[in-house]
């Protein structure tokens, strides 16, 4: 029985009039629900966005389409934990819609009588423009559930100023996440200033990020401003903070703490206010622990921190990534993938990831010739020095480049003749090596001296 019944009718109906003229003026979809999940109330704004026929259905039914309530359902349920809890309670649901069905950040509260016992409950849902379901080219794309615990988190960080730290693996979208917090903080018209602490050598990366001022140095013919005046209001994304110098941690610290700085050659503290969002793949507290990594910097760094799930976790993702990402390095084609090149796909590792899967899916649409991508695009050419005989061989008393160099002394191995062109010498080399380490990107970028981001780019150019 409705706790709804333990009320006077006089009671329960002046309670429902009031709380229905409060929420019936909120612009964001709000629905009264009693504790057996019967909707007792839906908003304007609710019932043009899920449908006029929800009152005295089930919340689970109107919005899932389910026979029985989430927690049953293998969904998280915001009613079951604010029973619970006493408390409001928030979770990340897709919700049905006429226009399919949509990311939805979900928070129940409970009302209670003067005994405190709770006796309606009023959800608010609010939509994620910035993610999908469905597999749109300019949005974060996912359904799974650590796809969804990682938006529910962005979306816990966005309102506020804290530092934020993306830690994922490469290629897992960290820049991407990184948007998302800024767009949904509510500040999509100012400035999202993005730096890549990885590609600029240590003397560059202080003159971006603060600026410098005429005369400073040699070549300094005007004033420059930083990267960090530029976020001004906005926010400041530092991509590959674990690659940030010694020297240039304690000068961000200072930032952070102070909120000023000065420009290289100034004398002059400046202030400036935005939002800053950090990212790694690396581990920063063993970073710390060995000494590579300031631990005062790191604590600043890590107050909201946030993990990206790897590909390898959520491989229910992956067919509409891929339909997403073929839409993005295809546009004007129609490709889809057959059957079977989806079951390669997600017995895949991915090391790399989305990027990883987003460069393999444009290789595989330069190979193919028809509409749908089978596994024989997908998978990776017979290197040159495996060909079947009598293909690609050099003509007898002529060298042959890709065979091992003849050389003398400690050179060998190194070398070969006639001269070859270096950026020639580099695709065979990038293949050769790929041969060497072909499912772990990051061993390989160590073994070559280069970010995985610098990695990734190179061989983004071999696929083209």
């Amino acid at each position: 029985m409705s706790c709804m019944s333990k009320m006077s009718p006089i009671t329960a109906a002046a309670s429902l009039e009031t709380i229905r003229a409060m929420l019936d003026a909120v612009p964001e979809p709000r629905i009264v629900i009693t504790p057996d999940y019967i909707i007792r109330h839906a908003n304007p704004a609710y019932r043009a966005t899920y449908g006029e026929a929800a009152v005295g259905e089930a919340c689970y039914a109107v919005s899932h389409g389910y026979t029985h309530p989430c927690d049953e359902a293998g969904e998280s349920c915001p009613l079951k934990a604010t029973l619970a809890s006493g408390q409001p309670e928030r979770v990340l649901h897709i919700h049905r819609t006429p226009l399919g069905d949509e990311h939805v950040d979900v928070e129940l509260s409970p009302l209670a009588d003067i005994s405190g016992y709770p006796l309606l409950f009023v959800e608010r849902m609010k939509p994620l423009p910035q993610a999908s379901t469905q597999a749109a080219p300019d949005r974060l794309v996912g359904r799974s559930v650590p796809f969804r615990r990682m938006l529910l988190m962005a979306q816990r960080a966005a309102p506020s100023q804290a530092t934020v730290l993306l830690q994922g693996e490469s290629g897992t979208g960290k820049e991407g996440l990184a948007r998302v917090i800024h767009e949904a903080g509510g500040t999509p018209s100012r400035p999202f200033v993005p730096v890549d602490c990885a590609s600029l050598s240590e003397t560059l990366l202080e003159s971006e990020l603060f600026g410098y001022e005429k005369g400073a140095f040699t070549g300094a013919t005007q004033r420059k401003l930083g990267l960090v005046e530029a976020a001004s209001g906005g926010t400041l994304f530092l991509d590959e903070i674990g690659d940030l110098p010694l020297s240039q941690q304690v000068k961000l610290l200072r930032l952070l703490e102070t909120g000023t700085f000065r420009r290289v050659g100034g004398v002059d503290s400046i202030p400036v206010r935005f939002r800053l969002v950090a990212a790694t793949h690396r581990d920063l507290a063993a970073m710390v622990e060995a000494g590579s990594f300031r631990a005062d910097l790191f604590y600043r760094l890590a107050v909201f921190p946030i993990r990206l799930p790897p590909l390898r976790e959520r491989p229910e993702d992956i067919p509409l990534l891929a339909e997403a990402l073929l839409r993005r390095v295809a546009p004007g084609r129609p490709l889809s993938l057959s059957a079977e090149a989806l079951a390669w796909l997600r017995a895949q590792r991915f090391p790399g990831n989305v990027r990883e899967l987003r460069n393999l899916l444009e290789r595989a649409s330069l190979l193919c010739d028809g509409l749908v991508l089978g596994p024989e695009h997908l998978q990776p050419d017979v290197p040159l020095a495996e060909a079947p005989p009598g293909e690609d061989r050099p003509i007898e008393g002529e060298e042959d480049v890709h065979a091992p160099a003849r050389s003398t002394g400690s050179e060998a191995g190194l070398f070969s003749s006639p001269l070859v062109s270096l950026d020639a010498l580099e695709v065979a080399y990038l293949k050769w090596a790929c041969e060497r380490l072909p499912q772990d990107r990051a061993a390989l970028a160590a073994a070559l001296g280069l970010t995985e981001r610098t990695l990734y780019r190179r061989l983004a150019r071999l696929a083209r």
